[in-house]
């Protein structure tokens, strides 16, 4: 009987639907939840070297977005091993300049028209390279976007400023080595990264006066705590989260590989994503 219960409760947390689809010479794919007709969307981009089928995999985001009845959205960057052209970064996908803002555009309207999604609750993520472009398609896009949430990786500041106010959630590990806290040059890649502080204020330059606090998230599971950093605007709405993880590294909290690539047990991405993206409705 156990069994049986631990059964039906794993297919209820399932994604009601995966789908993948063809988009001209790439494709996304698409996790359901039970009520798709108005349903919001994730927009979730894979990191370099990464894919749709990966990061839904590694992320575990769609299940408890599905539950809270978002669609999420897996797109396929470009090249064997798939990157996104976010300015700085990164692979083929920079090379070839590819066009992704102009995928992305067509991936959402795709998905909205096929699958009767929510257009005026459109919600970007993305880890590492995906992070960049998430932030990239938002800074340039801000009329189409809710709210973006990256995970290490950051907007290339120098090229790329906001057009308009955008909520933003960054979460990234001070001991990120792939792309540094502080910039600069990232381990075994040949690009020189902006720092958390530049997309920190990049994103509240748009914004009128926002009220800044500061909380400490430590549960001492591993060491390690985060530093929730939150500028509000006048109705108490935060517009602007940095949660910067002292000791953290290249990875997405929560993850299956989080525990090897210097991740946190304080906080999952997860969890502090679909957080943020209620709190912009």
């Amino acid at each position: 009987m156990f069994r049986l219960v631990l059964s039906l409760l794993l297919l209820l947390a399932l994604p009601v639907a995966a789908e993948t689809v063809p988009l001209g010479d790439r494709f996304y794919r698409i996790d359901l939840p039970q009520a798709p007709a108005g349903a919001p969307l994730i927009v979730a981009l894979h990191g370099g070297g990464g894919g749709a089928d990966q990061f839904a995999r590694n992320s575990g985001l769609s299940a408890p977005a599905n539950g809270q009845g978002y669609a999420v959205i897996y797109p396929e960057g470009t090249g064997r091993a798939a990157t996104w052209n976010a300015g700085y970064c990164c692979g083929q996908a920079q090379r070839r300049r590819v066009d992704d803002l102009a995928f992305l555009d067509a991936v959402i309207a795709d998905a909205i028209r096929r699958f009767g999604l929510n257009p005026a609750r459109v919600y970007l993520t993305g880890m590492s390279n995906g992070a960049m472009m998430a932030e990239t398609y938002a800074a340039q896009r801000p009329g189409k976007v809710r709210a973006v949430a990256g995970v290490a990786g950051t907007l290339d500041t120098a090229r790329v400023t906001p057009k308009g106010p955008v909520p933003l959630l960054h979460i990234h590990g001070r001991a990120d080595d792939r792309v540094p806290y502080a910039g600069g040059m990232g381990k075994g890649l040949r690009a020189s990264f902006a720092s958390v502080a530049s997309v920190e204020a990049a994103f509240l330059a748009p914004f009128q006066m926002l009220a800044r606090t500061e909380r400490v998230i430590d549960r001492a599971e591993d060491g390690m705590r985060v530093v929730e950093r939150n500028y509000a605007d006048n109705a108490g709405v935060t517009q602007i989260r940095i949660l910067t993880i002292e000791g953290g590294g290249h990875a997405w909290p929560g993850s299956r590989r989080a525990p090897r690539q210097g991740g946190t047990r304080d906080i999952t991405a997860n969890a502090e994503i679909l957080r943020f993206f209620a709190e912009h409705p």
